[in-house]
């Protein structure tokens, strides 16, 4: 499973990048508005850094409007995927942009029916929510596992981003269930380094060191 960044935060990606374990990124209105930066350089430098898919979304809500902001967005670097949001107006939009080569990542998906209707429009990606999916009571793992088993059963292309990620728990649901990739928050992905039993364990060895070292 690939995991990609959800974050717009150029140090946290330069940090977590230098583990080798970062392959793309995922961005949203909301993130690049904390970071106070233009949107195109923002997202200009985030493809410097990564090398691999940086979604960046539009904010039209018809259908020309985010055909236009797309056919922009995509000139930037040839690593952008563009975000369009599940609607009527989106889908329409991502089946004119597949059909001009211009990769998506359809967002704010919440049930198997918009996923299979984003994966017929085109989508390069769908992503489904699992965090906002738990906070309303609904099972976002039935969600996955059905996506995976429509996408091999009748070969669509799509690829599924699992998003609105929380925990680590959450990220290890996802990939059992053969989510393509996982898109993480900068401060759940440190988290999911640490363990309380490493940690300990580490301090354990370095105390047998030190005492080893003194006998000798």
């Amino acid at each position: 499973m690939k995991f990609f960044l959800d974050t717009a935060n150029v140090e946290a990606i330069k940090a977590i990048t230098e583990l080798g374990l970062v392959d793309g990124v995922t961005t949203n209105p909301t993130i690049i508005s904390r970071e106070g930066r233009d949107f195109e350089t923002q997202i200009k430098e985030i493809c410097q850094i990564v090398d691999g898919p940086v979604s960046a979304e539009v904010t039209g809500l018809t259908t020309d409007e985010m055909v236009e902001q797309a056919r922009n967005i995509a000139q930037w670097h040839d690593q952008i995927v563009v975000k369009i949001p599940m609607t009527k107006a989106g889908l329409k939009a991502t089946h004119q942009l597949a059909k001009e080569g211009i990769k998506t990542n359809v967002t704010l998906i919440f049930t198997v029916s918009q996923g299979l209707m984003a994966m017929k429009a085109g989508a390069t990606y769908i992503s489904p929510f699992i965090g906002r999916l738990e906070d309303i009571g609904s099972d976002p793992y039935q969600l996955i596992a059905d996506l995976r088993q429509i996408i091999d059963h009748y070969g669509f292309k799509s690829e599924i981003i699992s998003a609105s990620i929380r925990n680590a728990a959450q990220v290890e649901a996802v990939a059992r269930l053969g989510s393509d990739i996982a898109t993480i928050p900068d401060a759940v992905f440190s988290k999911m380094v640490a363990h309380p039993l490493t940690t300990s364990g580490l301090e354990q060895f370095m105390k047998d060191w030190a005492a080893f070292k003194t006998l000798k």
